[in-house]
């Protein structure tokens, strides 16, 4: 899917801004906050009924979460630290986009598309963190549709259809939703017969 592709689409849009980057001399991990900063932002425009604007912030700031790894390996600065702190982030960043959605809801009173929103986001976490602990276990976890680059651009899909219908936006939380609960549940499955085949 998209994420397979992401290595060579990754390079291709952020090589010329992170040679600037690092004759500039910024550091990888400073990077890493700024884009904190940035999904921040784009949670509270998010909150204050700014769709359209939010949908294109969306996509800025998954562009932006690239430069941060793509400059450390081009200063040969990678670490076990740097790496770390940039999926800590990366599952900060994500909540603080949904949250803005959240209160989006909350302000509208729309209960049931808060809820929907909470799941979202519940399961966006646990498609990341099924990977994360399978790797620490030293098994493959990296499997599944709704990979983090797939999240971002339906939710930004989503985002900029409320121009047309806030039914659309509504549509797509149901499909991410439910497809990262799936794809956290496949991950799961994909584990187990791996430990399975370890025992045999």
């Amino acid at each position: 899917m998209i994420s397979s592709l992401r290595p060579t689409l990754g390079r291709a849009i952020t090589e010329p801004f992170i040679r600037l980057m690092a004759r500039a001399k910024i550091q990888p991990n400073a990077l890493t906050v700024m884009g904190l900063a940035l999904n921040c932002l784009t949670g509270w425009v998010l909150a204050t009924e700014h769709l359209l604007v939010g949908g294109i912030l969306v996509l800025f700031s998954a562009w932006f979460d690239m430069l941060d790894g793509a400059l450390a390996r081009l200063l040969h600065r990678t670490s076990r630290f740097g790496a770390l702190l940039d999926s800590t982030v990366d599952r900060l960043s994500e909540a603080a986009v949904f949250l803005g959605l959240i209160l989006f809801y909350a302000n509208r009173g729309d209960v049931f598309e808060l809820s929907l929103t909470y799941a979202a986001i519940i399961g966006s976490l646990m498609v990341s963190y099924a990977r994360a602990r399978a790797e620490g276990l030293g098994l493959k976890g990296e499997i599944g549709v709704f990979a983090r680059p797939e999240r971002i651009i339906l939710l930004a899909l989503g985002l900029f259809l409320t121009e047309v219908s806030l039914t659309a936006l509504e549509v797509v939380l149901w499909v991410l939703a439910v497809g990262a609960h799936l794809t956290a549940f496949h991950r799961l499955f994909y584990v187990w017969q791996q430990s399975r085949r370890g025992r045999s």
